[in-house]
């Protein structure tokens, strides 16, 4: 790729900074007759009368609740600029969550401000205009539309997100003059940190983290409806993938991380997180994302995959399959236990159950297995109570599932894991044993197998939905599957 030009430092000097030459650019300078030429000439290309995204009248609920909370105070909640891979190119795009959440927008260097009026605010949502023609930003900067693509102008962005939108690079001279009490969401845009920093404290932009974060625990009908849609791709993903095992014995992992990729690019936004592809004893190491390992007949894989929607919504699924479609024997032991396990953790996720509940019902199943299969020393509550069922499964049995893999992560422990299950929560149910290929204290057929089997729950008025249930779980419902699919 080539870039005739370089973006100036930062959205907050565009205006005054020039827009800089490249070392090592063929076109060393514009002459006045080209700089005039590209002025003109151009089709107005204005949208008109577009639609709300679908998301406009559950943000506007979400941004009243947040003026609720936080009366008489400035909230500023940025989505974060753009971040450098390597030299000149930059990575993909993600607005910070808090920013989509509240607004529906995804364009970098956008900034939401709440602005204290009345009992309320005023809402304002900042945003990078159309590239300026006049200057030749449009074609000079390197951001500039006929690089990287056209953005909405402020008229467009105020009928889509239903927000009065004004020019992002005007904010930070307005933050550093603002009075009273101000909030922001930190670690997004480092230089509206700048303009706020004698205005601000850590702990209180921690309690606006923490509430956005508290927010999202229960999730309305939107949310849910984007999170069975994620979920819905995602089974199709992992049927792509066993329709191509073969290729993978004869490439390695990385076949059936692209494969997977292919179908979260082509109905989703991208992956949700990194995707797990592990097979052999690649599964028992939690988070195997190297994928650059053989995939080989008689081994397992563990794959642990979700596609994310374009509203940043993301499945969590993990299936453990066997390579050649049929578990061994000992695979099948491991396997069941692991099914046994969740089937237990299921069951507990309801309304009113502690958020611990379905973790321990599952725990106490494993434990159960290993006592049995003479690989610790019981009785099953000694186990349980010093935790030595987690030499074999280290991890939690789930957590809060939504626009992030791990979702409400900032909330506190007393609502999340101390806390009460709600309708609406949505939630992993993922329990797993893993032994590693170099543990001397379990006999020798069992070295090497990793087990996980994971589904993305809903809890309901009277209970639960497996929104990932369209995907076989039982061992031999899983065979079945993958002998209908490879035929």
């Amino acid at each position: 790729m080539t870039v005739a030009e370089e973006l100036p430092e930062t959205p907050e000097t565009a205006e005054e900074a020039p827009i800089k030459q490249r070392k090592n650019s063929l076109y060393p300078g514009v002459s006045d007759e080209l700089a005039e030429n590209m002025k003109s000439g151009w089709a107005d290309t204005e949208l008109h009368d577009l639609a709300p995204v679908a998301q406009a009248a559950e943000t506007a609920a979400r941004r009243a609740a947040l003026s609720a909370r936080f009366p008489g105070e400035r909230l500023v909640v940025p989505a974060g600029n753009l971040k450098t891979r390597s030299n000149d190119t930059e990575y993909a795009f993600r607005a910070s969550v808090e920013y989509a959440y509240l607004t529906g927008n995804q364009t970098e260097d956008g900034v939401l401000v709440l602005e204290p009026a009345g009992e309320g605010h005023t809402e304002t949502l900042y945003l990078l205009p159309r590239s300026d023609r006049e200057t030749g930003e449009f074609w000079l900067d390197g951001q500039g539309e006929l690089w990287v693509g056209r953005r909405h102008s402020l008229t467009e962005a105020e009928q889509l997100y239903g927000i009065p939108a004004s020019d992002v690079r005007e904010l930070a001279g307005a933050l550093g003059e603002a009075t009273g009490p101000v909030r922001v969401v930190r670690g997004h845009d480092a230089g509206i940190e700048a303009a706020l920093t004698d205005k601000v404290t850590a702990e209180r932009d921690e309690e606006l983290r923490v509430f956005l974060s508290e927010a999202r625990l229960v999730k309305d009908d939107f949310e849910i409806g984007e999170l069975q849609k994620a979920v819905d791709s995602t089974v199709r993903g992992f049927e792509d993938v066993v329709k191509v095992l073969d290729k993978a014995e004869a490439t390695s992992e990385r076949y059936i991380e692209g494969t997977f990729f292919l179908r979260a690019r082509v109905e989703g936004n991208d992956v949700g997180y990194g995707t797990i592809a592990a097979a052999g004893p690649h599964a028992c190491t939690l988070h195997w994302v190297r994928n650059d390992g053989p995939v080989r007949s008689g081994d397992l894989l563990l794959l642990d995959a979700g596609v994310e929607t374009h509203t940043y919504y993301t499945a969590d699924v993990t299936r453990t399959l066997p390579v050649n479609g049929t578990y061994s024997e000992v695979q099948k032991r491991v396997y069941d236990a692991v099914y046994e396990a969740q089937e237990a953790g299921i069951a507990a996720v309801r309304p009113g159950a502690k958020h611990r509940d379905f973790h321990d019902a599952a725990q106490r199943v494993l434990a159960e297995k290993l006592v049995a299969w003479g690989l610790v020393e019981g009785p099953v509550e000694r186990v349980l109570e010093l935790g030595l069922q987690r030499r074999w499964t280290l991890h939690g049995t789930g957590h809060m599932l939504g626009m992030d893999v791990h979702d409400c992560a900032a909330a506190r422990v007393e609502t999340y894991v101390d806390g009460t299950l709600e309708p609406g929560m949505v939630l992993t149910v993922e329990p797993g044993l893993y032994f590693q290929a170099d543990d001397l204290t379990v006999p020798e057929e069992y070295r090497g197998i990793g087990v996980r089997i994971e589904d993305d729950i809903l809890v309901t008025a009277d209970g639960n939905r497996n929104l990932s249930a369209a995907l076989p779980r039982r061992s031999d419902e899983v065979e079945a599957w993958m002998a209908g699919l490879t035929g």
